[in-house]
C-alpha cells in the first residue's frame, strides 16, 4: 500500500498510515508484542517520508498501540485504543485489514424516496454516492442518505470519512449503528470500474445510524464484491 495522493477529500497522510496499521492490529495481521520493521524500511514500503511515518507511529503510541523501545525499535501493543475514524467500517480485504478509501460520484439534496426506511425528521436528505476501495482495491459502491434536519453536507469540505466530516462540519457524533447484511443486485448507477455489473448479485449492507436522538438520522446501503472483500464484526 502506498499513501494516496492528497485531494480535498483525503485524510492527512499520517492519519491514513495510522488507520492502516491500526486496522491491521484489529485484523490480527499485526500481533501483540510484534516488532515493527525498521522505520526507514516501513516508510519506503508505504511510500511516505520517515517523518510522516514517525508522526503516524506517535499518534498510535498516544493511544497505547505502539511502544518505542530505545535502541530496539517499535512494538505492537494490541490492548491499546483501537477506536479510529473508521471504527464502524466493517469491510476488510480477504486477507484482513486495508485502508478504506472513497471516491465521491455525486452529492444531491433531494426528497427522500418512498422506498427508504424511516429516518430523521425532514422530508429531504443529502444523498451521497461513492465508489469504495480498500488500499488500491475497488470493492464496493455505497449510497448514504443524511437527514436534512441533521445538517447539510458540503462536498467541498467532505472527508473520506463521513463520520469525521459530520463531527467537524456539523457537530454531529454518530454513536451507534445497526447493520443488516444480505445479498442484493448491483444498482444501475454503479460505474464500470466497480467490476460487478448492474443486476449482478453481491454482498449488501443496509445501515441505520443514530446520533443523540431517538430516531436514526442516517440511512446507507453498500454493495460489496465478495470476491474482494468481506464483512467482519469482531466481538470482545
Amino acid at each position: 500500500m502506498t499513501a494516496s495522493r492528497q485531494s480535498p477529500q483525503s485524510l492527512p497522510i499520517y492519519v491514513q498510515i495510522a488507520e492502516l496499521l491500526t486496522r491491521d492490529i484489529v485484523a490480527g495481521r499485526l500481533i501483540d508484542g510484534e516488532r515493527l520493521r525498521p522505520e526507514r524500511d516501513m516508510a519506503v514500503e508505504l511510500g511516505v517520508s520517515v517523518g510522516t511515518l514517525r508522526k503516524a507511529l506517535q499518534s498510535m503510541a498516544d493511544k497505547g498501540l505502539v511502544e518505542s523501545v530505545q535502541g530496539s525499535g517499535n512494538y505492537v501493543r494490541a490492548d491499546g485504543d483501537t477506536g479510529t475514524v473508521y471504527a464502524m467500517f466493517r469491510l476488510e480485504l480477504l486477507e484482513g485489514g486495508g485502508l478504506p478509501r472513497a471516491e465521491v460520484l455525486s452529492v444531491d439534496l433531494m426528497e427522500k424516496p418512498v422506498d427508504l426506511p424511516a429516518f430523521g425528521t425532514a422530508q429531504t436528505a443529502t444523498r451521497i454516492r461513492r465508489l469504495r476501495s480498500l488500499n488500491d482495491t475497488i470493492m464496493g459502491v455505497e449510497e448514504i442518505w443524511l437527514d436534512a434536519d441533521a445538517g447539510i453536507v458540503d462536498q467541498g469540505t467532505m472527508s473520506e470519512s463521513l463520520y469525521a466530516t459530520y463531527r467537524k462540519d456539523l457537530g454531529l457524533w454518530i454513536q451507534r449503528a445497526e447493520d443488516r447484511v444480505s445479498l442484493g443486485p448491483v444498482p444501475a448507477w454503479a460505474p464500470e470500474r466497480y467490476g460487478p455489473r448492474p443486476g449482478d448479485t453481491v454482498g449488501y449492507i443496509e445501515r441505520l445510524s443514530w446520533a443523540d436522538l431517538p430516531a436514526p438520522i442516517e440511512y446507507s446501503r453498500t454493495w460489496f464484491d465478495p470476491a474482494r472483500a468481506v464483512y467482519v464484526q469482531r466481538l470482545k
